[in-house]
């Protein structure tokens, strides 16, 4: 697929979801069944605020190959119209970038890539 084709927002609303999916499902095997719980770990994961210092971190260390930095970039720098009350719009925008990478991916069906990402994070955040 050419990633020039589809707006990033575009894999920023895939990958968002395909995020969000893969961290609730590492959370319930880690055995958490209290739904609040649940939900006050996921938001360390998927919140703008945590993917903005994870991608951040992927950037610093050159976990992401240059295909995927140009996917960062072009969704971080995409038009949007708004952003959440309570994050920055500078977050939100890195935010963009970290899920249109994970919706690049899964829209090339890079599982192999999407869990190494995945693994990653889950090591720096845990």
């Amino acid at each position: 697929m050419n990633e020039n084709l589809i707006n990033p927002l575009v894999l920023a609303y895939i990958g968002d979801a395909l995020y969000e999916l893969e961290i609730r499902k590492y959370l319930i095997l880690k055995k958490i069944n209290k739904v609040n719980e649940l939900q006050k770990q996921c938001v360390r994961y998927v919140s703008a605020k945590g993917q903005a210092a994870i991608i951040d971190k992927m950037i610093e260390q050159k976990i992401l190959n240059e295909n995927e930095i140009n996917i960062y970039h072009r969704g971080r720098n995409s038009k949007v119209k708004s952003h959440p009350s309570g994050t920055d719009i500078v977050t939100y925008k890195k935010a963009t970038g970290f899920e249109a990478v994970f919706g690049y991916l899964f829209l090339n069906n890079e599982c192999n890539r999407i869990n190494e990402l995945i693994n990653f994070i889950l090591e720096e955040m845990c």
